[in-house]
């Protein structure tokens, strides 16, 4: 797990409509921001001294984008189309392009690879009312991905919904894991946590030491039947064993509204 044992995990909660350009703080304290604090704090550094928020992205750190206004982006053409085309990531104020700023500088060869698929497939299709399973997985990758790293028990109990087991019985297996946030809208959901937020996870197959290594195998192993497959296992993110105080207790994940059961139909499907 991401979590030093020492880290407190305070009551911050975030004004919901103060600026989010870098002047709203963000509430670093939380375990899943572990592995976004430094280059995340650095931005926030940088967007406080009044640097513009795509400023403050390109001073911190090179990306495989440069940031530029979001006025730069032409009326009527595709955000994954114009990136993918001129190697710039038009960036709004507020956190949702906080976190995705964050995304590319820390996982560049996934994002990378993620805007190809999208810019690939909108050449091909052009941009229609609705996106179809490709576009519509790259999307739910894009914004609300989870990377799990896990025993093969964990990972049967989570595809299972199995929540008791997988969060109680089998929670000394979660020494052994390492589940690392992606989705920009995931993160910046979690500035104010509540039990319901569920992050889209994939399994991460081949041990990965660092953030540069995790963002090389989850980038060679994205392709464009996998990903129409939706090979993701939804998981209440405040259900992980050291993240919320509340899952101490068993009891805590027999609320269906959020743990919810399998449907007879996936759990055939999932069983074949």
């Amino acid at each position: 797990m991401t979590r030093d044992a020492g880290t407190p995990l305070a009551a911050v909660r975030p004004t919901p409509d103060a600026p989010a350009d870098g002047r709203q703080r963000v509430a670093w304290c939380y375990p899943w921001y572990e592995p976004w604090r430094s280059v995340g704090q650095a931005v926030e550094r940088a967007a406080l001294h009044g640097s513009a928020p795509w400023q403050a992205l390109n001073q911190v750190d090179k990306a495989c984008v440069l940031f530029v206004p979001h006025t730069e982006l032409p009326p009527g053409t595709a955000y994954e189309h114009h990136v993918a085309q001129t190697g710039t990531c038009p960036t709004r104020a507020g956190l949702h392009d906080f976190f995705n700023g964050l995304c590319w500088i820390r996982f560049p060869a996934t994002k990378t690879r993620l805007n190809q698929l999208q810019a690939a497939q909108i050449a091909k299709d052009g941009v229609l009312p609705q996106r179809g399973a490709l576009r519509d997985a790259l999307t739910v990758f894009d914004e609300n991905a989870a990377f799990l790293q896990a025993p093969d028990a964990l990972w049967n109990a989570l595809v299972a919904r199995q929540w008791r087991p997988l969060f109680a019985d089998l929670r000394p297996l979660w020494r052994q894991a390492r589940l690392t946030l992606f989705g920009h809208a995931l993160l910046e959901k979690l500035q104010m946590p509540r039990k319901a937020v569920t992050a889209h996870v994939y399994r991460v197959l081949a041990p990965t030491g660092t953030i540069a290594d995790l963002d090389a195998w989850v980038a060679a192993d994205l392709t464009r039947e996998k990903l129409a497959a939706k090979p993701f296992a939804p998981m209440p993110v405040l259900g992980v064993p050291g993240w919320w105080p509340a899952n101490e207790k068993p009891e805590f994940y027999d609320d269906t509204e959020v743990f919810r059961p399998l449907r007879p139909r996936a759990a055939r499907a999932a069983g074949e």
